[in-house]
């Protein structure tokens, strides 16, 4: 496979765009890179005398100088999860180095002069892919007393918090990459990422997504967030939906954590318990809280005094549209982060594609049905008629762009190409788990036994559902037709 490079100039890539698959891109937000597209070309070697580690991506060699990376799930005789495993000391985490290799003209090498990134503290993290071989890492640079110390990583902005996602269920290796990046286009904030090929204590571990997590950022990077510990006072802030396995003091209960019995938590993301006090987190709930309890109340959809006044509703009408085209159903109970930006109004933000398309372990996702429409906040949303005018409407707007199947399948396709021996060398080490007896889901016939039928599995997948959105988009309608909400009658004052 050919390492493809596609200039950076925004006309010639509407023009490439136009000429292969016959539209136009949505509209650069001016933030966005998408790495398959706007890589600069570099130089291939011609041969290796030793047959030498040799790729265009990037290099990331992590050493632990041979300490177990904690984080690692421990099991019960029935092989449930009862615990993880913690470093030495105590902790979830441990120190190790990090060093970059990425010439900008030529092929990569592990014998190449490497950008030390200094030290980072390193878990294995997520959920249930915390079983897989292929762990997840979670890293934060650090200076050497320990402090943050953040660090532009792979030509993303300074931060001092990243995700390392190592795909093995997305058996495409793509999900993440293509999802997080396409929602970047036409939302106003999604999680930047970069391929690259990861190296732990000398040995190859494969292809690797380094992820910006959702979080505050300076000088407008990732969520403009602001908070002030001394003064008890906030312009933004970010919360979770998930497990609900972190610590107390991330914990925040709202108003839909009494009332709907999620088995979900909310958790603060940021600010963080080190930068909270319990004033500051009582404001910040009872806010969100007030949000929830007018969302849920008797004048929801009132022009004055309703939902509308609290959430950016292109935000959430996007957000929606995105999990439900790719059937990524933890979305709005699971992995669902909600923010309140400088701008003051809530917006959505999209993680974690990796079950996306078909891809649960636990069985296969009907392609025929819609299910956000009655989960968390969108059971009401979709009440009003207004908000399902306007998510059927941007269905529309959408499938003339990124939800094409002409833009989809040239997006995979591209991609492809771009990772060239990458995907093979990725292979040589993981390839096994085609095998049957390393089935990940559930029935067996669902796991590919290649990486050319995973391919066509996510292809089939978008196809069809493609025809089925487009069939039955306009019957959302029904979840806000007269004879299924109750109609209440305006406040006036």
């Amino acid at each position: 496979m050919k390492y493809k490079i596609i200039g950076i100039s925004v006309t010639a890539l509407v023009l490439i765009t136009v000429l292969c698959i016959s539209f136009i891109m949505p509209e650069d937000n001016g933030k966005r890179y998408i790495e398959h597209i706007m890589a600069e070309e570099k130089t291939d070697c011609e041969s290796h005398i030793d047959n030498a580690f040799c790729t265009h991506l990037p290099i990331v060699s992590i050493n632990t100088n041979g300490t177990e990376i904690p984080g690692k799930p421990i099991y019960d005789a029935e092989y449930n999860i009862i615990d993880y495993t913690l470093a030495a000391d105590g902790t979830t985490t441990i120190r190790a180095s990090l060093d970059v290799i990425d010439n900008k003209q030529e092929y990569n090498h592990l014998s190449d002069n490497a950008k030390s990134m200094g030290e980072v503290m390193i878990r294995v993290r997520g959920h249930s892919s915390r079983r897989f071989e292929k762990p997840n890492y979670f890293i934060r640079f650090v200076n050497a007393d320990g402090t943050n110390n953040p660090q532009e990583f792979l030509g993303m902005d300074a931060h001092h918090e990243w995700a390392l996602h190592g795909p093995f269920l997305d058996k495409t290796l793509v999900r993440n990459y293509m999802w997080y990046n396409i929602s970047g286009e036409i939302m106003e904030y999604s999680p930047n990422v970069r391929f690259f090929e990861l190296v732990l204590n000398g040995e190859y571990r494969g292809l690797y997504l380094a992820t910006e997590m959702i979080t505050a950022g300076k000088e407008g990077s990732r969520l403009n967030l602001q908070v002030n510990k001394k003064d008890n006072t906030f312009s933004g802030y970010a919360l979770r939906l998930d497990w609900g396995d972190t610590e107390e003091a991330n914990k925040l209960y709202p108003f839909t954590n009494y009332t709907t019995r999620a088995k979900t938590q909310h958790e603060l993301v940021y600010p963080g318990a080190k930068n909270t006090t319990p004033e500051l987190k009582e404001a910040i709930k009872n806010e969100f809280s007030l949000f929830e309890k007018t969302l849920y109340s008797y004048d929801y959809n009132n022009e004055k005094y309703g939902y509308n006044n609290y959430i950016d509703i292109d935000s959430f009408v996007d957000y929606f549209l995105i999990n439900e085209f790719t059937c990524n159903y933890d979305a709005g109970s699971l992995s669902t982060y909600i923010y309140k930006d400088i701008d003051g109004k809530y917006k959505m933000c999209v993680w974690d594609f990796n079950s996306a398309l078909d891809a649960y372990q636990e069985g296969a996702i009907p392609k025929n049905e819609f299910r956000l429409n009655s989960g968390l906040w969108y059971q009401m949303l979709f009440m009003d008629s207004d908000f399902t005018d306007r998510v059927i409407t941007r269905y529309y707007e959408l499938r003339k762009t990124v939800f094409s199947e002409e833009y989809l399948f040239g997006f995979i396709d591209d991609t492809i190409e771009y990772l060239g021996a990458a995907v093979d060398r990725n292979y040589e080490r993981w390839g096994y788990t085609f095998n049957q007896e390393y089935d990940l889901m559930y029935p067996t016939e669902r796991n590919p036994r290649n990486y050319d039928e995973a391919i066509l599995q996510m292809k089939d997948f978008i196809t069809k559902r493609i025809a089925f959105m487009d069939e039955n988009i306009e019957s959302l309608r029904q979840n806000s037709a007269e004879s299924k909400t109750k109609k209440y009658n305006e406040v006036s004052d």
